[in-house]
């Protein structure tokens, strides 16, 4: 297994690849793997000749630094669960300032409103630094095809927006969400809920499911009275939003139009622990 430290090797490596024109899969996380991660990996191994990951927990989509602090970094683990899936796939885990240089800030970036919605009115330019970092990486490595997974369904329509706009000659692919067996989403934040709270989280995504059925033969106004009356007063939970959003503009829906695909978005704090999850209403 290579691991690449600095841009330019990794560059250097990738070179002629780049010349035989092989299919490149790239997968960007922020380490922590779980079996979601590992669900891109496997399939871009199927679907590509060369497959890479990146592992780089980047500062400048962190609007908390506490959050930025604390976000679980599990080198050592992360390197035996890649090669679990593939020992050819290669690793990129550089440092900031190979990324940012001497200076680590955003660009800022327009993907045609869909960064306002939702947890763009909750983290202020969270999305900047994702369009900043995923579009330094796509730079560097030069993928045929990237995968993400859609629990973070609005950085998936991000990034297919920043490729449309960059003209970048890569396939987006958006994979199925991963749960654990009490349904709650797989996610490195996962790692630092005590094992009740990580019990307890199941409540997401069963008030999603409830959610997904009320959708089908109740209003939108009664759907999310009824999210909001779920989490009112809870003792583990603090709801920081709920909502019904179009998929193709992510703009919040008040009520329901024919031929439209709808999903529900919540982001709940457990203690200071931020989650979120996602589900299609139709």
């Amino acid at each position: 297994m290579l691991i690449f430290k600095k841009q330019s090797t990794l560059k250097e490596h990738l070179m002629p690849i780049w010349d035989t024109r092989k299919t490149i899969g790239f997968v960007p996380t922020m380490g922590a793997l779980h079996e979601g991660h590992l669900s891109l990996l496997a399939q871009s191994v199927l679907e590509n000749e060369i497959t890479i990951i990146s592992i780089f927990v980047n500062p400048t989509q962190f609007n908390n630094p506490e959050d930025l602090k604390n976000y679980p970094r599990t080198w050592e683990r992360d390197i035996k669960k890649v090669e679990s899936v593939n020992s050819q796939i290669l690793i990129y885990a550089p440092e900031v300032d190979d990324i940012y240089g001497s200076e680590t800030k955003s660009e800022s970036f327009s993907f045609d409103g869909l960064e306002h919605e939702m947890e763009g009115k909750f983290r202020p330019g969270h999305f900047d630094g994702v369009g900043t970092i995923v579009s330094r990486l796509f730079e560097i490595i030069k993928p045929t095809k990237a995968y993400f997974g859609e629990k973070d369904f609005q950085q998936l329509q991000i990034v297919k927006k920043l490729v449309e706009k960059q003209k970048y000659p890569i396939q987006i692919i958006g994979c199925p969400i991963f749960r654990e067996s009490n349904g709650l989403a797989m996610s490195s934040r996962n790692e630092r809920l005590t094992s009740t709270e990580r019990s307890d989280a199941a409540l997401l995504f069963k008030t999603l499911q409830n959610a997904k059925q009320l959708f089908a033969q109740k209003s939108i106004t009664e759907v999310r009275k009824f999210v909001h009356q779920t989490f009112s007063n809870h003792p583990t939970f603090t709801l920081d939003y709920f909502e019904i959003a179009r998929e193709d503009t992510l703009k919040t829906s008040k009520r329901k139009h024919k031929n439209v695909k709808y999903r529900a978005f919540i982001a709940v704090f457990v203690n200071n622990i931020r989650l979120i999850d996602t589900i299609s209403l139709n």
